[in-house]
């Protein structure tokens, strides 16, 4: 049964509205919440709330859903040895449905907070030798470490959860998807692409999961995906152009951009059509249901979706009356059909 899960928009929200929907989310049926960890929004109109904080606060306040990053960037704002403390304390308070999303991070959020913003391969290493050193951590062990970017000597984290925290890492491309693969727990990527990137990046990420020695079909392989179910489509397409314009350019996520106004006027490009096509708006359920299955069928399994507004609890209720329910009907007769389908029946 495949996950359906809620994208906390905190570059939209004050924390505490924010946190209302997030419960609104898990009572309307959605399984998950992932929220960003942003040190800038991508407006200047927008906001961004300190994700550690909100996150614990969405512990406590919901009862079943899985709650993490999507995600944190553990090298250059944050020491690892941080990153791995707030996980574990997480999921002391959410136990059993905490996850951590780590990636390379954007310019944006790190370069203005640090005024370092080395290249992709750099970071890449970065990350590497982060994650090796948060699970080190993880075991409750003294560890005194000497890696090429961070040192510690005879950390311990004395508040651990009883069971691990999963790491899963950002890919947009097949490349970074084999790095995933091999030092990730899952797989995390966003939509706006064609079917045959992504059938590259899920191949990829196996490749990587299979090189280390791991099952891939028991990687969690998520996506974000973009979505208004409203009567107010205009009102949608103008809350995406106006917190998230930025985030419709690739090459934004990459180069030294770094405050709200720069970001915002690179999105000022941006045209209705382009928001529309980089996912559903549409007021049909039966079209959100289509669109969401195509992914399971490429092969994720867990779904965050992401409603630029303008009505937040309007959305996650009816999203969760009108398409949750058909989504996962139509995911568990799926597989079945198919089979049928292929033998020719």
């Amino acid at each position: 049964m495949a996950i359906l899960g809620w994208k906390a928009g905190s570059e939209q929200y004050p924390p505490m509205e924010l946190l209302d929907y997030a419960v609104a989310a898990e009572e309307a049926g959605f399984d998950c919440i992932n929220v960003s960890d942003h040190f800038h929004p991508w407006s200047e109109e927008g906001q961004a709330p300190f994700t550690w904080t909100w996150l614990g606060a969405a512990a406590v306040k919901t009862k079943r859903s899985m709650v993490g990053t999507g995600l944190t960037c553990p090298i250059l704002r944050y020491h690892p040895a941080i990153i791995a403390q707030a996980a574990a304390t997480l999921a002391c308070m959410a136990p059993g449905r905490t996850f951590l999303g780590l990636g390379t991070g954007e310019a944006l959020n790190e370069y203005s907070s640090t005024a370092e913003w080395p290249g992709y391969d750099v970071r890449q290493a970065m990350l590497r030798e982060a994650i090796v050193l948060m699970r080190e951590l993880w075991t409750g062990e003294e560890i005194s470490f000497d890696g090429d970017f961070y040192a510690t000597r005879k950390a311990r984290l004395y508040t651990l959860p009883e069971q691990p925290v999963p790491i899963y890492i950002s890919s947009k491309v097949p490349a970074s998807a084999g790095f995933a693969g091999e030092m990730g727990d899952g797989l995390m990527t966003t939509g706006g692409q064609e079917p045959a990137a992504y059938k590259k990046i899920i191949a990829a990420f196996e490749h990587g999961a299979r090189d280390a020695g791991r099952d891939p079909a028991s990687l969690p392989k998520t996506i974000e995906l973009s979505v208004a179910y409203t009567d107010n489509m205009e009102g949608a397409i103008e809350g995406s152009k106006k917190y998230w314009a930025g985030t419709f350019i690739p090459a934004l996520y990459t180069q030294k951009i770094y405050t709200p106004k720069q970001s915002a006027e690179n999105g000022k490009v941006i045209e209705a059509d382009a928001v529309r096509k980089h996912g559903c708006f549409s007021s049909d359920p039966e079209q959100h249901v289509q669109f969401a299955q195509q992914y399971l069928d490429l092969g994720f399994d867990q779904l965050y979706f992401h409603c630029p507004g303008p009505d937040q609890k309007d959305f996650v209720q009816r999203y969760g009356k009108d398409v949750l329910p058909r989504l996962r009907r139509e995911s568990a007769e799926a597989p079945a059909g198919r089979q049928q389908k292929g033998n020719g029946k």
